[in-house]
């Protein structure tokens, strides 16, 4: 293979995780957004390698093995379950600080980018916009990933993270025709040439999601509890829209880049219903 067929894979690939949850409701359709264990953001990422991917996800492996070697990290209750499981992998929420700082390290000599989609949850944004399904919601934030890229002329792979009802075929495809409708609406002579092929993974067996599961953890950090120190380390790889503040979407000021960065500010407060 040559360095342009080689180019022309990675260029190709993206590495999709989610940080929080898209749940609304508890029994009896009462909302329970700022309840114990669900978000008040649900957030869609993806990482871009603009290098081989076969080399960065061969060093993947190799870190792992160096976790599972490290006599420091023996009887670390995390890696132990992952070890006599499915096999240890990177995994933001799991992992003890000093397996963190290891991955992050790591990630951060990457050439790579990565976008986010944030969606703070407002019950009645969600009601009006989505129709009360969660489907909906997940569909809306994974559609303004993919609607500037409709036009590349070619084949694109969105390699995803499995994560329960949300990653079922039908959700994405219709991520996938919001980004259609979006892209006809904002460029009408413009044409839809790109073919999006949808990959959905397990963690364990691909190991560039956990690459993906990080970058989102950090922004995850900022919007739940105003943390900024894992997005401050990678920031300059990291783009995020916070995509239903529509006070600063006037300005534009609702994307954030290394010029324009997240801060404790961006941390939700808990709303009320």
């Amino acid at each position: 293979m040559n360095s342009n067929e080689k180019e022309s894979i990675f260029n190709r690939h993206y590495f999709l995780d989610e940080a929080g949850d898209p749940v609304f409701y508890g029994q009896g359709k009462k909302i329970i957004i700022d309840g114990q264990g669900v978000s008040r953001n649900f957030i869609l990422g993806m990482v871009k390698f603009n290098a081989d991917l076969k080399r960065i996800k061969e060093n993947v492996v190799r870190l792992q093995q160096e976790v599972i070697n490290n006599p420091y990290f023996n009887n670390v209750g995390s890696i132990n379950k992952k070890r006599n499981g499915h096999g240890f992998y990177f995994h933001a929420t799991d992992d003890i600080p000093e397996v963190r700082m290891l991955f992050y390290n790591f990630i951060k000599s990457l050439d790579c980018e990565f976008e986010a989609i944030v969606g703070l949850k407002i019950p009645d944004l969600f009601i009006k916009k989505h129709n009360g399904n969660e489907k909906e919601f997940y569909a809306d934030l994974l559609s303004h990933l993919l609607n500037d890229k409709l036009e590349f002329g070619s084949k694109i792979v969105l390699n995803i993270a499995k994560r329960g009802t949300s990653t079922r075929a039908e959700n994405l495809e219709l991520g996938l025709q919001k980004a259609v409708n979006r892209f006809v609406k904002l460029k009408p002579y413009s044409m839809v040439n790109t073919t999006v092929v949808f990959n959905v993974q397990e963690q364990t067996t691909e190991p560039l999601l956990n690459i993906a599961d990080y970058f989102c953890w950090a922004v995850q950090r900022v919007f739940e509890r105003g943390e900024t120190r894992f997005y401050e380390y990678l920031k300059e790889k990291i783009k995020v829209i916070d995509l239903y503040d529509t006070e600063n979407a006037i300005t534009g000021k609702n994307i954030y880049t290394p010029e324009n960065p997240l801060s404790e500010a961006n941390k939700k407060c808990p709303l009320t219903t």
